[in-house]
């Protein structure tokens, strides 16, 4: 299982899960296209989309920095466009990037629907329509979005339905677009988390890192990744699969060097998952 010599397109990459399948993807060798907004350092959330690409190189892969608004759809497409003329082509999209508002509808400002919306939801679609073309030409193309299982327990809605209608729209999508680019021989999946990850966007979210010492890295969500982008012939296409879950079809039995803090307690499932 290698990635080398694949062109990788990840969106939100400086930083969290996006960076971690970023450099496990480099560790084999691969292209990545390191894309996100973030190209000037933040005070409180580390990483650019420069660093990231210096640690790429580091790792043993190759790197192209690209400052990129998913809600832009002109400039989406012409940084696939730039990406496969750069790497000579395109072969999986890691739609990666997200925005979150744990309110629901009776406190959300309607611009952060629209901000969740457009950047969770509609990224998918705009994201792949650009990379479709690049990715018709590889031999194994692969779309992965980072979105759940589609649980429609009243539980998920009632707090944050806002947020949990922008990621299962992602999901949704990801069903849609498996069958209609099964013509292709592109395989399309969901990945999410069976635990909290502990990431700077969620530190940013609840407040604090206290939460971290019940998570685990996003090193577990790299793997699952790159279990998954290793696959051929759309043997996983359709799936909305699960980080561990994943992992252990592929024989992995060991899960205790994902945790943030060897000592930390029982972890805390991720959202969306019973």
């Amino acid at each position: 299982m290698s990635l080398y010599g694949k062109t990788l397109f990840i969106t939100g990459a400086s930083r969290g899960i996006g960076r971690e399948i970023a450099l496990r993807a480099a560790r084999d060798g691969a292209n990545i296209v390191v894309a996100a907004k973030s190209a000037e350092p933040h005070a409180k959330l580390p990483g650019t989309i420069f660093s990231v690409a210096e640690e790429v190189e580091e790792a043993g892969g190759r790197a192209l920095p690209l400052q990129l608004d998913v809600r832009d759809e002109s400039a989406v497409s012409a940084a696939m466009a730039q990406a496969a003329e750069h790497f000579g082509g395109l072969d999986a999209l890691v739609n990666n990037a997200g925005a979150i508002k744990l309110l629901g509808v009776e406190k959300l400002e309607p611009k952060r629907f629209d901000l969740m919306f457009q950047i969770n939801t509609r990224a998918v679609m705009v994201c792949s329509q650009a990379a479709l073309p690049y990715l018709k030409q590889s031999a194994n193309g692969h779309i992965l979005s980072l979105c759940p299982p589609l649980n429609l327990a009243g539980k998920w809605f009632a707090q944050h339905g806002p947020y949990t209608v922008t990621k299962y729209g992602m999901s949704m999508l990801s069903l849609g677009m498996h069958e209609e680019f099964g013509r292709y021989g592109i395989s399309v999946n969901a990945l999410w988390p069976k635990t909290m990850i502990a990431t700077a966007a969620i530190e940013f979210e609840l407040g604090s890192r206290d939460a971290f010492l019940r998570a685990r890295t996003p090193a577990i969500m790299a793997d699952a990744a790159h279990a998954i982008l290793c696959t051929e012939g759309r043997q996983l296409s359709g799936r909305l699969l699960i980080d561990e879950e994943i992992l252990r079809e592929q024989g992995q039995s060991e899960f205790e060097q994902y945790r943030f803090d060897p000592q930390g307690g029982s972890l805390i499932s991720d959202l969306f998952l019973d």
